[in-house]
């Protein structure tokens, strides 16, 4: 695969993002691309290894290792090395819907198992990847493609997020007639609420819902199924049901002074943000504005660095960063071994661009709130926190103990709470009648996907739980073809 010799002559390179300081300015992608040239010579960098963990998708003692979808790396690698743009693309359809979403925001995965990896720099999978789908667009290489035949069969999926999108993409091209119901007046879920434009920029998700409803897809916005669209009526009118409405319930913060105003959940700041961007320009100031203000931000993940890179931009007077858990060592420790993903200190965008425009990285660690405190006219004003060391309990669990002396009241007129989420919400699930594993997801066996309920399937966050947009397409992807299963008897879907 690629050139033989090409892992020991050329070193990992990757393009540099736009200087920090430029692109807080605007709302616009962060990404640069690498020339054709240097393209090819990154993926010649691929060996012939004998066993491409990249594509493995396994989990070694609760770690991921490998991309979950099977994608090919070594494959389009060595494609795109031989100048086959059109044959890699092909190869990268194959097992993905939409590399143009994973290309910009998956974690790579991929890049965590590369045997390249092991003792040097992985090949540059998530780039290489991007490169492709975005030359096949501008080529013109994609269009659509309905299915030359219809089954008749109708199904309906439940939320347009990643899984529901690669679901009814899936569910479509074995000849089905899918209808796609969203509860918010845009397609997309996450991708298109929950991600800001300057990491996935929107007109890529509309691109990929036109395409898609050029290929017979119908989608319907604006309609909460439990709510504006009875649920049973779903059994009645559709031949089969998959349900991925995500897992949208935010975990709270349990502390005294949580009533303020000005404290909201990320997913709050980050929606309403995109939403009156794309309505505006910002114009209508239907959004959460940081501007000027004070911002904590709860939650050291993707989310919370999303938080943070929202609200540079709308130039904050500063911004923190508060994470419960200890800082992740810089190289992979003795318990985290390849090809596990590596689990190490890294610099997000967020955390680039607060540095480059304040001198410190927000993110302080082993930190926890203790109480938000407020002025005369019920706004929030300060958040008192202590910091934490993890020691083990009587039951040899690491858990938090306060550090004495450590306490500190940090000044905050926005609070944004970014901890994640805990589970799917419970209307549409109790109309149904789904039953839930311990976790409050909707029960249904991986690669299965079927519920209690005849016809009714359950993937990506709402059965699995808060995770990847990878792990959601392969969900979506799976749930499509076991549906498929049930309606046909059969089925020739991946």
């Amino acid at each position: 695969m690629g050139k033989p010799t090409g892992f020991m002559e050329y070193d990992r390179e990757t393009a540099a993002d736009r200087a920090p300081l430029e692109r807080i300015n605007d709302w616009q992608e962060f990404y640069n691309g690498l020339p054709e040239e240097k393209l090819r010579t990154q993926a010649a960098r691929c060996m012939e290894c004998g066993t491409p963990f990249c594509h493995s998708g396994m989990m070694i003692n609760g770690v991921a290792s490998g991309c979950p979808n099977h994608n090919l790396p070594p494959e389009w690698n060595d494609l795109v090395y031989r100048g086959l743009w059109k044959e890699a693309l092909d190869r990268l359809l194959k097992t993905n819907n939409f590399p143009e979403f994973t290309g910009r925001v998956c974690p790579a995965l991929c890049e965590g198992a590369c045997t390249e990896g092991l003792i040097g720099s992985p090949v540059t999978i998530k780039s290489i990847e991007r490169a492709i789908i975005d030359r096949a667009f501008a080529e013109g290489w994609i269009k659509p493609q309905p299915p030359a035949k219809r089954t008749g069969k109708k199904v309906a999926v439940v939320g347009s997020g990643p899984a529901g999108l690669a679901c009814a993409a899936q569910l479509n091209k074995a000849g089905h007639w899918v209808t796609v119901f969203e509860r918010a007046d845009r397609i997309g879920g996450l991708l298109m609420y929950g991600i800001p434009n300057m990491k996935l920029d929107k007109r890529y998700v509309q691109r990929r819902v036109d395409l898609m409803a050029a290929e017979g897809v119908e989608f319907v916005t604006n309609t909460e199924v439990g709510k504006d669209y009875p649920a049973d009526k779903l059994l009645r009118e559709f031949d089969a049901v998959v349900l991925c409405g995500g897992a949208t319930k935010p975990r709270d913060l349990a502390v005294e002074g949580r009533h303020l105003k000005g404290i909201h959940f990320a997913v709050e700041f980050l929606s309403a943000n995109t939403r009156s961007l794309l309505d505006s320009n910002h114009q209508d100031g239907k959004f959460i504005s940081a501007a000027g203000k004070d911002v904590i931000v709860i939650g050291g993940g993707d989310t919370g660095t999303d938080c943070v890179g929202t609200a540079l931009r709308h130039k904050c007077k500063s911004v923190v960063q508060f994470e419960i858990m200890p800082r992740l060592p810089l190289q992979r420790s003795a318990n985290n071994p390849w090809p596990q993903y590596p689990r190490v200190h890294k610099v997000d965008y967020g955390q680039q661009e607060a540095t480059a425009l304040y001198g410190d990285d927000p993110r302080q660690y082993c930190i926890m709130t203790k109480r938000i405190v407020g002025d005369e006219q019920g706004q929030v004003k300060e958040v008192h926190t202590v910091n934490v060391e993890w020691v083990k309990n009587d039951q040899g669990r690491m858990v938090p103990r306060e550090v004495p002396g450590s306490e500190k009241v940090w000044p905050a007129q926005l609070v944004l709470l970014a901890m994640g989420f805990t589970g799917p919400e419970d209307t549409l699930l109790d109309q149904l009648g789904v039953e839930r594993d311990q976790r409050t997801n909707a029960r249904a066996e991986y690669g299965k996907f079927a519920t209690n309920i005849k016809g009714v399937f359950a993937a990506g966050d709402m059965r699995r739980g808060q995770s990847l947009v990878i792990w959601a397409i392969n969900e979506g992807r799976g749930a499509a073809r076991e549906c498929d299963r049930y309606l046909m008897g059969s089925t020739n879907l991946l």
